[in-house]
């Protein structure tokens, strides 16, 4: 079941031509020599921005008695009988709903990530998590395990809508663990893994150090509160002057009407069930990328974890000037330049 409306096209600022040693501070990054890229054939999303309006459509899937809503977005809407899109598939986090994907500014540029790579050639798909947005509410705490059913329920409805079988996956915080969690139990649906502001055991960081102060309250509430000055918090508490207050202020406006409360169970996880992901396990090229002063990982935390993925295709990318939101980051087109590139990889020749 769908309902269709369209968006407007903003104006993208993301098309300059920014040179990758200016960008991202990487580690393990396996590029491939310019000379040997151009003879490689290229992934099936467009390398250059795509133009004309963006069209959006909204679904449900059904977990059990619990709908989910989902969202899409693309350039053009779906015709039969034409090639499929890439899809890209942005998972949520602790404190927000899908909402913080496609957030517009008035007067500061692109904040929508799913405008922003639905241009790049990628058909972008998202979902509330149970208990966040337009989904249906339980009596559950919405843990990260029952964020990756919510994922392996959504899988019915991608398939049917794209007709495709694999899709990437790009997580952002809790988010990223949800995503992590989904890739090492359903591999053969993942394509490519973006896990972004990741947190792996989380030891040595302050701000979930700071959250573990509330841990009885967790065990003991399914449900806390989540207020605009708590939205403010996700952008402001590392490092002030990372994020726009405009772009925290139209998260917020776009979250408060969802309430004021948001379940406890991945802030319940993260500071007493760590870790949720087993690297070991995670199988699928994977792109582990977090900003210079996230506080909810240390860098040391993110490279024990990239050490330990099994497969060669992988990348860890650190970005400066930026904190924990990477979405809503000044710096943001940092980290749209660095996920377009792996998302995009040349298949390689080679293995």
């Amino acid at each position: 079941m769908t309902e269709s409306n369209k968006s407007p096209t903003n104006e993208s600022i993301a098309n300059q031509s920014l040179g990758r040693r200016s960008l991202i501070k990487g580690a393990g990054l396996g590029l491939v020599a310019g000379g040997l890229a151009a003879t490689l054939p290229a992934q099936s999303a467009s390398a250059a921005s795509e133009g004309g309006e963006i069209w959006s459509s909204e679904y449900w899937a059904k977990k059990g008695d619990v709908p989910l809503w989902m969202f899409r977005k693309c350039v053009g809407a779906p015709k039969a009988g034409e090639p499929s899109k890439p899809v890209l598939f942005f998972v949520h986090g602790s404190s927000v709903t899908s909402r913080c994907f496609d957030i517009q500014v008035k007067g500061h540029g692109e904040y929508s990530v799913m405008d922003e790579f639905a241009r790049y050639g990628f058909d972008c798909w998202t979902m509330d998590h149970e208990n966040y947005g337009k989904s249906g509410r339980t009596s559950g705490n919405s843990d990260i395990k029952s964020g990756v059913e919510d994922l392996k329920v959504a899988l019915d409805v991608l398939s049917k809508e794209t007709g495709r079988q694999k899709y990437h996956f790009l997580g952002e915080s809790a988010g990223a663990i949800r995503a992590g969690a989904f890739a090492q139990v359903t591999p053969d649906r993942v394509d490519r893994l973006v896990l972004a502001a990741f947190t792996y055991k989380g030891d040595g960081a302050p701000t979930l150090a700071k959250r573990a102060e509330q841990l009885d309250y967790y065990r003991t509430h399914n449900m806390r509160k989540r207020d605009r000055e708590m939205i403010r918090s996700i952008a402001t508490r590392d490092k002030p002057g990372t994020s726009e207050l405009a772009a925290v202020e139209a998260l917020a406006d776009a979250e408060m009407p969802f309430g004021d409360q948001v379940p406890t169970g991945t802030y319940l996880d993260m500071t007493s069930n760590m870790p949720q992901v087993d690297p070991k396990k995670v199988v699928v090229p994977t792109l582990v990328i977090s900003g210079q002063y996230d506080g909810n990982s240390t860098v040391a935390d993110l490279q024990d974890f990239f050490g330990q993925l099994p497969n060669g295709d992988r990348q860890l990318i650190i970005l400066p000037g930026v904190a924990h939101s990477v979405v809503l980051a000044t710096n943001r087109q940092l980290f749209w330049h660095a996920t377009k590139a792996f998302l995009t990889m040349p298949t390689p020749i080679s293995t």
